[in-house]
């Protein structure tokens, strides 16, 4: 079967013939199909962005912990001082241990685990919660 012509008048006034196509659709299906792909991949892209958020912060926080660590080597202290330095990060999804000597010049080791949740719509429940980790060494003062 093919197209059914109809007259079509261009700015010049001319008529010539057009025809409609069965292609009329075709950009709205596309669209359809491949809208909810990159939908996906920008939401995977907030996840990572959340993530790597969240690896700065246990840095900075396993930093602080050592720094106090170091200054008085003692776990509650080092604790709060993770918690204090990441207050984004929720206390009951962190633990923070020590290792190493407590004596003037020896090294002192302050390790963090944080389970980081993942919030972020439909990706989050795709990944699941990460497990990020973060350990800094000072010399005892």
């Amino acid at each position: 079967m093919s197209p059914v012509p109809r007259l079509d008048e261009t700015l010049t006034g001319k008529r010539r013939a057009v025809t409609a196509t069965a292609d009329a659709g075709q950009s709205t299906v596309e669209l359809v199909l491949v809208l909810p792909v990159v939908v996906m991949a920008m939401l995977a892209v907030v996840q990572i962005g959340v993530i790597g958020h969240d690896q700065l912060v246990v840095w900075h926080a396993a930093r602080e912990s050592a720094r106090a660590a170091a200054v008085a080597p003692d776990q509650a202290v080092a604790r709060r001082a993770a918690l204090s330095a990441g207050a984004a990060l929720d206390p009951a999804r962190l633990t923070v241990g020590l290792r190493g000597g407590s004596n003037t010049g020896e090294l002192i080791t302050s390790s963090l685990t944080y389970r980081a949740a993942t919030n972020v719509p439909v990706v989050g429940r795709l990944v699941g919660d990460v497990t990020l980790r973060a350990e800094v060494t000072m010399r005892v003062e």
